[in-house]
């Protein structure tokens, strides 16, 4: 997922009981588009009723089988360069210690430098938005030189993902969505 390596397949097996990783290409990143208006017309056939509890049970289970695909890819990647005992240092950070660090796996990059990688996951097209938390903007503003959003796309068809570098601004639009509101 490095700039030599910008297309791979990697298959793995399970950890944690979830289901066998599949293949996985990497690819180059969209480009921002400067048109406010584009849409891809799959989103304007989203059906309007919908299940929330539903849904938010069924996202759960593609980002945690996203993540789980990410942390083979990142092990195999390490082990394949001859690097097992890094590729044994890596954490699967919201699975270990909660969600809420700003991102999902703790990985290296070839040099042995940290790579904190935010997973998300869709069955959709590679421009298919996707949600940000303030917690993981802020914290891919703390740490840009390790932070990345690693975006898997297609993933119940040929699995398919690139890399997101900060800042995010510069190659995301990123619109709030939602507000907190209280009474202090």
């Amino acid at each position: 997922m490095t700039a030599q390596d910008p297309l791979m397949e990697f298959t793995g097996s399970s950890v944690n009981g979830l289901n066998e990783a599949p293949p996985l290409f990497l690819e180059s990143a969209p480009v921002l588009s400067s048109d406010d208006n584009v849409r891809h017309e799959g989103l304007d056939r989203l059906v309007r009723k919908f299940d929330p509890a539903d849904r938010d049970d069924r996202n759960r289970a593609l980002g945690l089988s996203g993540e789980e695909t990410i942390l083979l890819f990142e092990r195999k990647r390490l082990t394949d360069a001859g690097m097992p005992e890094l590729a044994g240092k890596i954490r699967w950070v919201s699975q270990e210690d909660g969600d809420g660090a700003g991102y999902d796996i703790r990985s290296f990059d070839f040099s042995g430098y940290e790579r904190l990688l935010e997973v998300k996951t869709t069955r959709g097209y590679q421009k298919t938005p996707f949600y940000l938390s303030r917690n993981e903007l802020e914290f891919s503003e703390e740490r840009p030189d390790a932070f990345r959003i690693v975006r898997l796309y297609d993933f119940a068809r040929v699995p398919r993902a690139f890399e997101l570098s900060p800042p995010l601004n510069k190659v995301v639009r990123i619109r709030p969505e939602s507000y907190k509101a209280s009474f202090a």
